[in-house]
């Protein structure tokens, strides 16, 4: 990969230790960035500053932000949650966390900043709640949000889709917003990702409830070729996408889109 921008610039990756994270902080300090870590654990590569962060946790999001300091030029938020931990849990990592941190890491950021927030195939319902999730992202505190959904768990269906549906919305909504200020933000959505978060899925529920994920391309990918489009979305290259979500899965999403998997109830 290519992206001569992204030398000397200040980016933080959450999630930086493991998966997709820990893939795309290796690219990046490859390329010269300045990568500032933030998660449960250290990564294996040499970044330039590793804060311990806990997304379920206001108090954790506000301290790494602050650890960290200074000027960021682009975000880069891959932590996530297996969908086996409490429910509340899950949309506080997969969604109101990683919101909180993107609203302070924002304040720290100018003209030609970019965040790039990673979902998952699992949010394309965003399309059947739009209007529950617009109620839903416009709760203003990380406490609303909690209180909010344990209120609508039942309308609003699994914390771990719900979770990456409110990002997938919350990113568009912000988009109108951030833009102003030269600020773009959009999502991708990986597929069956070989992690081991992908692994503690399959031991919890085996290979055959990941598989139909997999369809068309028959495989599964790797970590690091989700980088690329990541790495593209941050960058100067992709000065002019904004509010974007860009399907890294193969072809699943649009397997689902031909078939009207996606609009028929």
């Amino acid at each position: 990969m290519n992206f001569p921008d992204y030398e000397n610039k200040r980016v933080i990756v959450t999630g930086a230790s493991s998966g997709i994270g820990a893939a795309v902080a290796k690219a990046l300090v490859d390329l010269g960035a300045e990568v500032h870590g933030a998660g449960r654990r250290k990564p294996e590569v040499d970044v330039a500053s590793f804060q311990t962060l806990d997304l379920t946790d206001p108090a954790s999001i506000e301290a790494a932000v602050s650890g960290i300091g200074g000027h960021v030029d682009a975000l880069f938020n891959c932590a996530g949650a297996v969908p086996m931990l409490p429910a509340i849990e899950i949309l506080q990592v997969n969604y109101l966390g990683t919101r909180l941190l993107t609203e302070l890491v924002v304040a720290n950021m100018s003209e030609g900043g970019a965040i790039v927030n990673v979902s998952s195939d699992g949010g394309y319902g965003w399309r059947k709640k739009r209007e529950l999730l617009i109620d839903f992202v416009s709760q203003k505190t990380f406490s609303d949000g909690a209180a909010w959904y344990e209120k609508n768990e039942e309308a609003a269906g699994h914390a771990y889709s719900f979770g990456k549906e409110a990002l997938n919305m919350w990113t568009m909504v912000q988009s109108a917003t951030l833009i102003t200020g030269g600020i773009r933000i959009n999502t991708v959505s990986p597929g069956a990702v070989q992690t081991p978060m992908l692994e503690a899925i399959e031991d919890a529920f085996t290979s055959a409830s990941i598989d139909p994920v997999t369809f068309p391309s028959g495989r599964r990918s790797t970590a690091e070729e989700q980088v690329g489009p990541i790495l593209f979305l941050g960058s100067d290259s992709a000065s002019y996408v904004n509010g974007a979500d860009i399907a890294v899965d193969g072809g699943f999403w649009a397997s689902l889109s031909v078939s009207g998997a996606l609009w028929n109830e």
